[in-house]
């Protein structure tokens, strides 16, 4: 009895791990359990903003001023939020008098003409005996000293210019500018509002054109290189239509082993502003 139940187990078993063995044969064909980016219609994907810039300020602040709302285009360079900066231009406007100031500089040629000029009369009064050897001396150390006044002068009028032109950078870095072509995404401030350098402050996006990294099948991506042309149509159910051709801007130089795919980075022309997220399908 014991014989015939060891033997029923054995071949229960042996038919469960033969189900289960071709099961894995079958997924593994297929690619495995995952779903394969790769379609019917062509490879998965999602369409990002080929910009996408966050900004933030690099000191703390108040805000006092923001110059867009959400949605707005802005160009490079465009002021986008100001922090409160009356106290840094009172200081700034200060410093800029210091490193245009050049009276200690006027000051100190002066006195070393003179010193010069004070030599000059010791060293022939003591060629006819009217002036000792230690008058000369202390007179030639007069001009020394004046000639290292003169650039103790000069040295802190550069430093004055430095330090001039370091609250000019502050001051400039309490404003917050674009930095690309875009749209205003989103704004996390409202004037009046103390913020820290923590703090994401306004989101631009470039959504012209928009980026697509398609993960090809490694056998299909070795022959594609940068310039050639790729199809990118809608994937969602009920929208299907041409988005547009799409140009190849970057092939990826190692694959994913895990899905043996390779990223492929696709830049497609948005003049009609559609939302980057969108799920696509990309085809060679």
């Amino acid at each position: 009895m014991l014989t015939t139940r060891m033997f029923g187990l054995v071949v229960v078993t042996g038919l469960a791990i033969g189900s289960w063995a071709g099961a894995w044969g079958a997924g593994a064909a297929t690619g495995g359990g995952g779903a394969s980016p790769s379609l019917a219609g062509g490879i998965r994907a999602i369409t990002r903003p080929s910009a996408d810039v966050a900004q933030s300020f690099v000191q703390p602040g108040r805000i006092a001023g923001v110059h867009f709302k959400e949605g707005d285009a802005v160009k490079v360079g465009q002021a986008l939020v100001q922090q409160d900066d009356a106290a840094e231009q009172v200081l700034l406007a200060q410093l800029k008098a210091q490193s245009e100031d050049m009276t200690q500089i006027r000051a100190s040629e002066a006195s070393l003409a003179q010193k010069k000029v004070d030599l000059q009369k010791l060293e022939k009064a003591a060629a006819s005996n009217a002036a000792t050897a230690l008058e000369v001396e202390h007179a030639k150390l007069d001009v020394t000293i004046a000639q290292l006044s003169l650039d103790l002068a000069r040295f802190e009028h550069e430093q004055a210019g430095r330090k001039y032109q370091e609250q000019k950078i502050r001051v400039e870095n309490m404003q917050l500018k674009s930095s690309i072509d875009g749209y205003i995404e989103k704004i996390e401030v409202e004037i009046g509002e103390s913020v820290n350098t923590t703090i994401e402050v306004i989101r631009v996006v470039q959504v012209d054109p928009l980026w697509i990294d398609t993960p090809v099948p490694l056998a299909q991506a070795v022959g594609l290189k940068a310039g050639m042309t790729a199809r990118v149509e809608l994937a969602e159910s009920g929208k299907k239509g041409l988005i547009g051709e799409g140009r190849i801007i970057f092939v990826g130089a190692v694959a994913d082993a895990a899905s043996g795919t390779l990223r492929v980075r696709i830049e497609v022309p948005n003049k009609a502003r559609r939302p980057a997220g969108e799920h696509v399908l990309v085809s060679f």
